[in-house]
């Protein structure tokens, strides 16, 4: 093979290179674009701005708030919207009357149930000081963000991403006990 075969061979290896990367390197750099719905929310996107000290005390205030909002939103609340996403909570808790904990307590009956009580369970340090019963704003609180909460508590989970899921949720936790607890008008 002499010299003007190994370049026509050379540029043809090199031309399809060219031609497999250059497309993904161009849309590489158009992917700026933000999507019309994006597929999922994450949770944390507040959580992720540093604050200063002075600041803290304006960071709690919308955490009560978002608590009170959820509590708003009870009376509408679809606790059939609820059902669907306490699948998330399926992979820690169970909610079955008389069924042992798993990951996480058992959540049969928890509105207005006392704090770190389900039988059988291990609770950290942190939520059996906590006290107070799961009322509709403990809840509420609990499940925008619970390690802000209650911090040191084992559960992972970062939170609902808004407060409707939240509302929804809650209004089904309501559901499950054996009196169910009616919503707030």
């Amino acid at each position: 093979m002499d010299e003007f075969e190994f370049s026509k061979i050379a540029g043809a290896v090199l031309t399809a290179l060219l031609l497999i990367f250059a497309p993904k390197a161009i849309i590489a750099m158009n992917a700026g674009h933000t999507p019309e719905k994006p597929g999922f929310v994450l949770p944390v996107e507040a959580a992720a701005k540093p604050f200063s000290a002075a600041e803290g005390a304006e960071a709690a205030a919308p955490a009560e708030a978002g608590g009170k909002d959820v509590i708003t939103l009870l009376a509408k609340a679809d606790p059939n919207n609820g059902k669907a996403i306490f699948k998330k909570c399926q992979s820690c808790h169970v909610a079955e009357k008389g069924k042992a904990p798993t990951v996480g307590p058992n959540l049969w009956g928890v509105v207005n149930r006392p704090k770190a009580s389900y039988p059988g369970f291990g609770y950290s340090e942190a939520m059996k000081k906590k006290g107070g019963d799961w009322s509709f704003t403990e809840l509420a609180h609990f499940l925008q963000n619970p390690k802000t909460f209650v911090s040191g508590t084992k559960m992972v989970f970062a939170g609902l991403p808004t407060t409707n899921d939240e509302a929804d949720l809650i209004a089904y936790l309501a559901t499950l006990a054996d009196t169910p607890v009616p919503l707030p008008k």
